[in-house]
């Protein structure tokens, strides 16, 4: 019959074939690996902790977000709610900040590009994003410690 042609032909290929696959597996199975198993690539290095300089304290934390999302900020660059950044009274611009929910542990690094918050008794507005990650969306806002690190 014509139709067992095609099934001997793949069985011919898979009769060469598995002996080359077996041959592969054994190889790694010699190099220290189980065979059949791919090898996994060694983890990169841990980058190195960041330094902290100074405690800036604790107090009440809020954010903004889309009602001034494209509009500029006091350093000039637009207000993206999508970026860890956040606006602070009197720290530098480009200063990185983490801040920590004190109710629940999470905790953020943002840039500081805008100046704020000047209502309440409010020490930092992080933007939507960095809400988000320290769980302060529902609330609208909560209790953080912030503390500088070096950039």
């Amino acid at each position: 019959m014509e139709r067992d042609r095609p099934l001997r032909g793949f069985s011919a290929v898979c009769t060469w074939l598995l002996p080359l696959a077996l041959a592969s597996s054994a190889a790694l199975a010699q190099d220290g690996e189980a065979a059949g198993e791919i090898p996994i690539a060694e983890e990169a290095p841990a980058t190195s902790p960041v330094e902290v300089i100074q405690h800036l304290g604790s107090g009440r934390a809020s954010y903004y977000g889309r009602r001034f999302h494209g509009r500029p900020t006091a350093s000039g660059e637009s207000f993206d709610m999508h970026a860890m950044t956040a606006a602070h009274r009197t720290l530098p611009f480009g200063s990185l900040v983490r801040v920590t929910n004190v109710a629940n542990g999470r905790s953020v690094v943002v840039r500081i590009n805008d100046r704020g918050p000047f209502h309440g008794n409010r020490v930092i507005d992080v933007s939507r994003a960095a809400a988000t990650e320290l769980g302060l969306i529902a609330p609208g806002s909560g209790e953080v410690d912030l503390e500088l690190l070096a950039s």
